[in-house]
């Protein structure tokens, strides 16, 4: 069973490979995974170390990509911050695609009432904008990568949900999902043995559209205030620490722009990659 497993998991890499955006998609989140395993043991520059008299340097052999306001090395807080972009991606994906299923499962329920209630209530929050969640979650916590992972995984499970609930539906009325209902299963055991899987394309696409959402959520709260700590290196805080400047010195913002559009462009190739793989029948 566990070499079966391994084998559809490199059936499914060969399939995305075989398309331009899926071998894209693979290259950079590689690359991505890559950058952040090694910047745990070696960064260009030590992350603390400033250097007072090459403030906004330009790129050279000793800051390849120049230097922010403090004398600080760009390239050594964007390989750092990628560790703490990605714990926020893979959490989010995580937390977002649990809390989106238990509530499918809600409202595809048995219980009309049970179902209708879950139903008002995905409908009534999914308003609330990302921003404002993670505000509510700063007054108690602080700034921090769980606020984001907290706010993220709130509003992309709740979407997540809304998306999912026709098929989920069509499956959960489904003639085999009665079969197994009929013969003593339970509708857990139904829901995640057949209705799941009938959603899974849809599930693809919509949380790696959130770990894409997730890093734009990240620059876009750390620079309100409300994301990652101070101190802490991530995209986020090397983009808001460089903005203020942006037409005196771009560079400190072009390159990690750069980053997070690469990145999110990346997840969300990789998410269509997938769904047309699994249409094909590739998968």
């Amino acid at each position: 069973m566990e070499s079966e497993g391994i084998g559809r998991v490199f059936a499914a890499l060969r399939a995305l490979w075989r398309r331009g955006s899926g071998r894209y998609a693979l290259i950079v989140l590689g690359l991505w995974i890559a950058v952040a395993i090694v910047s745990l043991f070696w960064t260009p520059q030590p992350l603390l170390a400033t250097d007072g008299y090459h403030v906004w340097a330009q790129p050279s052999a000793a800051h390849p990509l120049g230097t922010d306001g403090t004398g600080a090395d760009v390239l050594s807080w964007l390989m750092a911050g990628s560790r703490t972009n990605l714990v926020i991606a893979v959490l989010t994906v995580i937390c977002s695609g649990a809390l989106g299923l238990l509530l499918v499962g809600l409202m595809v329920s048995r219980s009309a009432g049970l179902a209708s209630t879950t139903v008002a209530v995905v409908d009534a929050l999914i308003s609330i904008p990302t921003v404002l969640i993670a505000l509510l979650l700063t007054v108690p916590f602080g700034a921090s990568v769980g606020v984001i992972v907290g706010a993220c995984s709130i509003a992309y499970g709740l979407n997540l949900a809304r998306i999912a609930r026709p098929s989920a539906m069509l499956a959960a009325r489904s003639d085999y999902v009665e079969s197994a209902l009929a013969g003593g299963a339970s509708g857990w055991y139904a829901f995640t043995r057949h209705v799941v899987p009938n959603i899974m394309p849809v599930l693809t696409v919509q949380l790696t559209i959130s770990a894409g959402t997730s890093v734009l959520a990240e620059a876009g709260l750390t620079y309100l205030g409300v994301g990652v700590g101070a101190g802490v290196p991530s995209w986020g805080h090397s983009l808001s620490t460089s903005v203020k400047l942006i037409n005196v010195f771009p560079l400190t913002v072009v390159w990690p722009g750069l980053v997070v559009t690469l990145a999110v462009v990346a997840l969300n190739l990789l998410g269509d990659a997938f769904n047309s793989a699994m249409d094909e029948g590739s998968l």
